[in-house]
């Protein structure tokens, strides 16, 4: 009979960024950033993210990489989620919106009560996944990070609030 080695386990540690608790509740990190569906819309849109710099001013001189490419990387999920004010983010923009809305998680403009629509929010998850396959390699680094971030984060949403129906 062969003999066990022991083994030694490294030990891993695992941060959750997301935003919301597996509770559903959002987190305290985040509730600055996210405001409620009952709550008062904000007075003022945040300014746009100045546009990136071109290509050339990107570019490190000793390796011709994309520069910050590994700080890119290590951006926070609120610097990946900033519009970066293309007209693809802008496209983009509300169509998360609308499924956000369709969860009851923002206001709807024309109506008075947030009402969650399951159907309406799973077709525009699918829309905007479909977005994204159709334009892979096709979009800047801050697309990708915009696009990803908020895509993620909406099917969180929809996970957490059709888990309770």
């Amino acid at each position: 009979m062969p003999t066990e080695k022991p083994t030694t386990r490294e030990q891993i540690k695992v941060t959750d960024k997301r935003i919301f608790t597996p509770e559903g509740e959002l987190r305290d990190e985040f509730k600055g950033e996210i405001t409620p569906s009952d709550a008062p819309a904000p007075a003022k849109a945040p300014a746009p993210a100045p546009a990136p710099p071109p290509k050339e001013e990107r570019r490190n001189s000793d390796e011709g990489a994309p520069a910050g490419g590994a700080d890119r990387r290590n951006r926070s999920i609120a610097d990946k989620a900033q519009n970066p004010g293309t007209p693809f983010t802008e496209f983009i923009e509300p169509l998360i919106a609308q499924g956000y809305m369709s969860l009851g998680m923002l206001r709807n403009p024309y109506g008075s009560k947030p009402a969650i629509d399951v159907a309406a929010a799973r077709q525009m998850i699918e829309i905007v996944t479909m977005l994204k396959e159709k334009t892979a390699g096709n979009l800047t680094p801050d697309e990708e990070d915009f696009l990803t971030t908020h895509l993620g984060e909406l099917k969180l949403a929809f996970v957490q609030r059709t888990k309770t129906i």
